[in-house]
Parts: structure tokens; sequence; C-alpha cells
């Protein structure tokens, strides 16, 4: 009987089901390599998985490489795949070691830094914001010169981590040094940008945000789905919403996906899943923000991919970093409506006590999933310091104007209540 193949997945949160289920569907069995903050008996549970492998990524990097190495010599495995942003070069490096599909190590240092991004969107002809590099905090009055508003980001960072929304010159040595700190306490940033790290500063677009979901092989990009975020105008640009498909007029689809598509040739994207989060100024004209090389939302983005346009993104993913062709490169699949998520806000922060309607909700014949990311106690702080959702709640709809509705209805129904505030 021929053995199912095995997929080393680095660093996806457990809580969050999507790409585990989705390696069920694909046949592949998973060995798990969990976030450190994960619960191990419930990581050990999630679908698909069949082993647990503690890999210490982010504190002695080589130590993970050695160890995922004599695993391999001891048993091969079939690919490896990153469950999340930081992640990414150490999943490439993994997998050029190991002669494993999967991103090139210089693809993977471009999407993780902002910096690199935009001179390579720039090189290539593409569309992008004046911006400055500041790699220093006492450098900020570099980029006083550019036009505002502006907005503040980690080069690396990650949601919207650090992310400030400033309006005038006065305003921004203060974000540059938010940004900075926050950097230093969550990314390891000290008072000298090194390699990757450092804080951007470009103008401001006006305009609704959008996300594209892409499956690239090969050097092959398929978009397979456009979500519509809103209009998020800062100043600490917290999501709450993405509907999907978005509605858009054809030209102004066709120019999104030109411009992803051009994003992946230019940054040397040539196999995986990403996330590419775009502005359409005046509502027309797509610029590329940032491009992420795994599934978007720790995972919930397939659910959708996978309402609006019928692709199963989650088992393509791992179909294409097991050296596949993805399914949906010869078999047309077909929707079946319209997709929504609902990201419970944050609000002012502090230690949860409950969220309020979530029992109600979950009752909603739409309401496909409810899923809760943190528990009663956990500590989440408020934008722009970024540490969660409180909850995520991802619906189907019969049109985008049925999804608008029940955004409205979880706007009114959901609500967290912090210890000591009601």
């Amino acid at each position: 009987m021929r053995q199912r193949p095995k997929l080393v997945l680095v660093g996806q949160f457990s809580a969050l089901p999507w790409v585990f289920e989705g390696a069920e569907r694909a046949g592949v069995d998973l060995i798990l390599a969990p976030r450190g903050d994960d619960d191990p008996e419930r990581a050990r549970k999630a679908p698909g998985v069949v082993e647990l492998l503690p890999l210490d990524v982010d504190g002695d990097p080589d130590a993970a490489v050695a160890a995922l190495v004599e695993r391999f010599a001891r048993q091969p495995f079939d690919g490896i795949m990153a469950g999340n942003e930081k992640v990414v070069p150490f999943v490439a490096r993994a997998a050029r070691v190991l002669g494993l599909t999967g991103l090139t190590e210089e693809a993977a240092a471009v999407v993780r830094d902002k910096r690199s991004m935009r001179r390579l969107l720039a090189a290539a002809g593409l569309a992008v914001p004046g911006f400055v590099a500041v790699g220093h905090p006492d450098d900020w009055a570099d980029a006083a010169g550019l036009r505002f508003p502006v907005v503040v980001k980690p080069a690396d960072g990650y949601s919207s981590l650090g992310v400030i929304r400033v309006d005038s010159a006065g305003e921004l040595e203060r974000a540059v040094r938010t940004t900075w700190a926050l950097c230093g306490t969550h990314l390891g940033y000290d008072n000298a940008a090194a390699d990757g790290t450092g804080v951007l500063v470009e103008e401001y677009l006006d305009g609704p945000e959008i996300s594209a979901e892409s499956l690239v092989h090969n050097g092959r990009v398929r978009v397979c789905a456009v979500s519509y975020k809103g209009e998020l105008n800062g100043p600490y640009f917290e999501e709450t919403t993405l509907r999907a498909p978005a509605r858009l007029p054809a030209d102004v689809l066709a120019a999104v996906e030109r411009e992803v598509v051009g994003a992946h040739h230019a940054f040397g994207v040539t196999e995986g899943t990403t996330h590419t989060e775009l502005r359409l100024v005046s509502g027309t004209r797509p610029v590329l923000l940032e491009m992420g090389a795994r599934i978007g939302g720790g995972g919930f983005m397939h659910h959708l991919v996978h309402v609006s346009s019928g692709i199963d993104l989650a088992a393509e993913a791992v179909r294409i970093h097991l050296g596949r062709e993805p399914e949906c490169w010869s078999t047309e699949p077909v929707g079946t409506g319209h997709a929504a998520a609902y990201l419970v806000p944050v609000g002012g922060g502090g230690r949860i006590a409950r969220v309020h309607g979530l029992d109600e909700v979950r009752e909603e014949p739409c309401v496909d999933h409810v899923v809760r990311t943190v528990g009663p106690g956990a500590l989440l702080r408020p934008y722009p310091d970024w540490s969660g959702y409180p909850a995520i709640v991802l619906s189907h709809h019969a049109s985008d104007a049925a999804a608008v509705e029940f955004r409205d209805h979880l706007a009114r129904t959901l609500r967290v209540e912090y210890d000591g505030r009601s």
C-alpha cells in the first residue's frame, strides 16, 4: 500500500483549521512544527497532523534546519510549507537545503521587506507610492519631504502592527519612534536597521483597499479571488471586514490582475500561495502595498476563495508545496456565491472576559465558521500594538448586498467585554 505523502507545516496556528482541513482533502499527512505560543494538545489533535516536530525557528534557526535535516534523513518527507509570515525565509532556506519545492531564499527575503518590494516594483515599471526607508529612529526627518499624509510601517511587519497614518510633518517624529519601539518589542529591532529591518514611510493612497489571493506554480500565476476590504483611513488601519468577490468593474479587475502578476515576476515568486494587498486610488487604479508568501489571515482567506471561486486554496497550496500541479490548472471550479469574513474589533483592548453574541451568531444559517483565536483571560493590546483578533466569523451569502447587511448585523451583535469594563 502506497504511503500518504507527508508535508512539514511550519508555524501554522492550530486554532485556525483551514490549512489542516485542506491537507486532509488533498490526502496529505502533516508534520506540524507548531508556533511557540500554540497549545501542544490542540496542535497534536489538529486535522491531518500525524506528528509534532518542535523547532526553535526564531531563537536558533541553524539548529532548526539541522533538526529538519536529521528528521529527513531518518524518514524523508515530501514537502515543507510556511504557516505564517515570519517563518517564510526559514522555510525557503529549509526547502533549499532539503531539495524540496519552495521559494528561493532571495524571493523570500524580498516578500519580507517592504523596501525591497517598492524598489523592485518601481524597477519593473509598476505603480508605487512615494516612500523613504528610515534606517534609524533619529533619521525620521529624512521622510519629511514626502507628500502628506503618509503611512509609517515596519519594513518587515505583519498585519497592522505599528502601522500609523501621519497627517503632518509635525507628527512624523512621534510616529516613527512609536513604530520603532513596537518593532523593538515584537520584531527585535535595536536603534540601527539591520538587513530586513527598519521603518518605511510612504505616501498615503486615498481609496478602498482590496486583497488578491493567488496560486503560483513553476512561475505561472493564477489570481484566484479579489476581496474588498473597504475604506481603511487610519490612523491605525484595523481590518474588520472582507468580502469576495469584490464588486469591481471588469477593467479594474483586469488592472488588478496585471499588477499582481507583474509583482510576482518582479519579486521572483515562482511557487506557493500569496496574499497581496493593494489600494485602488480613486477607486480605479491599483497600487500594490505588499505581498505575503502564504495563505492570508492565518488561513481564513481560503474560505473567501473557496466560496467565491470554487478553488480549494488550502488543498492546492499543499499540492504545490509537494511539487504537484494544482488541480484547478486543468479543471475549472465554480464558485457557489459570496463570502465574507468579520474580524471582531479589538476596541480599547485589555484582558478578555468574554465576547458577547458568539453563541447567537453560531446559529445563523449563513455562518460557516466561528473561531475563537484567544480565550478568556488573554490580553489583547489596542492598535497600533496589534496582538490578534478576539474572534473571526466566516459566512456565505447569495449576494454582496446580503454580505454587507450581515456585516452590519454582526457589528451590532458582537461585543468584547474586558475585565473591569463592560
